[in-house]
């Protein structure tokens, strides 16, 4: 494996900012192979937080397959989430668990069924104190924070019932807690063995995206994967090689512990690169996202599995790139970032550690933690945050900026994959920031005119006159002649083919992963579906989070 570069800390949100300062996660210490985990620049060399102790493996399943019979004793009720459901209207129902003794299970219940409980326990008992949240007469009932409402009183009513002496054992509400048609599945199973997938059940390419939630009509969960092995790691959690259970679809899980990003203020960051991976299914040269789901303590993005490598690591192994490879790269980063730009997106944080090379050598852009949305054409904003490598002049000198800062960092990366090194690179940041205000730029000779004039526009200091901030936008670059006789129709239908495979075997090769991480057993903690021992607020603070991909279609307002 080849000895890597070190770089400095990337900088970050949050107060001082006009000192550059680590991120919420920890120091850049990037690793071959590493999938992104989080907001911000957070990497996967760096050490994670200590783990949470492992809590006893109780079983998650239906209340049927628990073996339970139709009632029992339950001592512990929560309603942890919501999901919406379309059979012939669309509608909304609440994930609930129980625990009885050493057995935990999960039913789903429509409001509606909450009224009829409330309606039968009123006939036989005295609770003018516990009160059911009540109908919504008028308004949008699909409103995200009305539906987060109503599911925290649902809770809240719940555990009222629990706690009442008399009517935790009347048999309405053990009925009521145990009696569901939806079955669920039993505890996580991760003995699936490793080497019974190939590289067609990958979903590692754009065109490989499954609408799961259309033959399943539920939200996914951590019950329906099997889950492989460790493959990156960061400050929120874990990244996981996962295999869907019923397709064989092979997935990255990408999980985030919801305390760790409360406790680091990056709850708004978290929810926007999601926002972000939403809007990214349809192109072929970012990651897609198939599921989130949570449950009380954890965060899952359900994420492209893409296993040639970073970009990074293939730079640290050939130390630079021939310029027609170059030219192919930035060719696919320039479709990727037009697009973003299309949806008044800014990536704030393209750098070869966030460029993945899928496994027939294709470009895929990863971490969407730093993206800014709502920047129109000529919009801006202000924060301080980026990697130094790549941190635009503006930016540095805590100016107003917009989507140029994306077309400065095509222009440093393009040149360190010609170069081996970013243009103004230092061990020192402040040497580095001086650098990138006032330092002429320098090629080596081997490097051609067509390069040097792109490069050259790319990095001029002047956001106004920086190739592609003009009124035609990305234009401007795909019309550079060092892009000549590019189709960039072909290119973005994968037409042209890489030129360098990355020769993975199939799905399961995961030599360009850190042999450390792949080595490391899954915790514990992770193979339980759920717990109930979390802060109603924690979990509070995540609403909306919950996503399949038959989403997309519910967003009309229905009856």
């Amino acid at each position: 494996m080849a000895t890597q570069t070190q770089r400095p800390a990337p900088v970050g949100l949050g107060s001082g900012v006009g000192t550059p300062q680590s991120l919420a996660a920890s120091p850049m210490a990037t690793t071959p192979g590493t999938i992104t985990l989080g907001a911000a620049t957070l990497s996967y060399g760096s050490s994670s937080n200590s783990s949470p102790s492992t809590p006893s493996p109780a079983t998650t399943a239906s209340a049927a397959d628990a073996g339970l019979p139709p009632a029992v004793d339950v001592n512990d009720a929560s309603v942890v989430d919501h999901e919406t459901r379309v059979e012939s209207k669309r509608f909304t129902v609440y994930k609930m668990v129980m625990k009885s003794g050493s057995k935990t299970w999960t039913i789903y219940r429509r409001y509606n069924e909450f009224y009829a409980l409330n309606e039968k326990l009123k006939k036989f008992y005295n609770f003018e104190h516990l009160k059911l949240p009540g109908k919504r007469l008028l308004g949008n009932n699909f409103d995200p924070n009305f539906i987060q409402s109503r599911r925290t009183a649902l809770h809240e009513y719940v555990r009222k019932l629990i706690a009442h002496p008399e009517i935790a054992q009347s048999e309405i509400l053990k009925e009521f807690l145990t009696d569901n048609s939806i079955p669920r599945a039993k505890l996580i199973d991760s003995t699936e063995p490793l080497d019974s997938d190939t590289s067609k059940n990958s979903g590692s390419e754009a065109d490989n995206h499954v609408d799961l939630a259309g033959t399943e009509n539920r939200a996914a969960d951590v019950n329906d994967f099997y889950l492989l092995k460790v493959i990156g790691k960061g400050s929120f959690g874990k990244v996981l090689l996962a295999k869907h259970k019923e397709t064989s679809k092979v997935y990255a899980i990408k999980v985030l512990s919801k305390k760790a990003i409360k406790q680091r203020n990056e709850v708004k960051h978290i929810m926007a690169e999601r926002n972000v991976l939403l809007k990214n299914i349809v192109h072929p040269f970012l990651v897609g996202l198939h599921y989130s789901f949570q449950t009380p303590e954890k965060l899952y993005f359900v994420l492209d599995y893409v296993n040639g490598g970073e970009l990074f690591f293939h730079l640290q192994r050939e130390k630079r790139f021939p310029e027609v490879r170059a030219r192919f790269y930035a060719a696919e980063i320039v479709s990727a970032i037009e697009y973003l730009h299309s949806l008044d997106i800014v990536y704030r944080d393209l750098k070869p550690e966030n460029i993945l090379l899928d496994s027939k050598g294709h470009v895929v852009l990863t971490d969407f933690g730093l993206c800014k949305e709502g920047i129109q054409p000529g919009g801006t904003t202000s924060t301080f945050c980026g990697t130094p490598e790549y941190l635009a002049p503006e930016v540095l000198r805590k100016q107003q900026y917009g989507r140029p800062v994306d077309w400065w960092c095509l222009g440093a990366v393009l040149y360190e994959m010609l170069v081996g090194l970013p243009p103004f690179y230092s061990r020192d940041c402040n040497e580095m920031y001086n650098r990138i205000l006032h330092d002429k730029l320098r090629f080596p000779p081997h490097v051609s005119d067509n390069a040097r004039s792109l490069i050259a526009g790319l990095l001029d200091r002047d956001p106004e006159k920086r190739l592609g901030s003009g009124p035609t936008g990305a234009e401007e670059i795909r019309t550079h002649s060092f892009f000549a006789g590019i189709d960039w129709d072909e290119l973005y239908r994968k037409e042209y083919k890489a030129p360098y495979n990355p020769g993975v075997s199939g799905s399961m090769d995961l030599k360009n992963f850190d042999p450390e991480f792949v080595n490391e057993p899954i915790p514990g903690s992770l193979l339980i579906a759920s717990d109930l021992s979390v802060d109603v607020e924690v979990d509070d603070a995540f609403a909306g989070f919950t996503y399949t991909a038959e989403d997309h279609y519910l967003n009309q307002p229905q009856d």
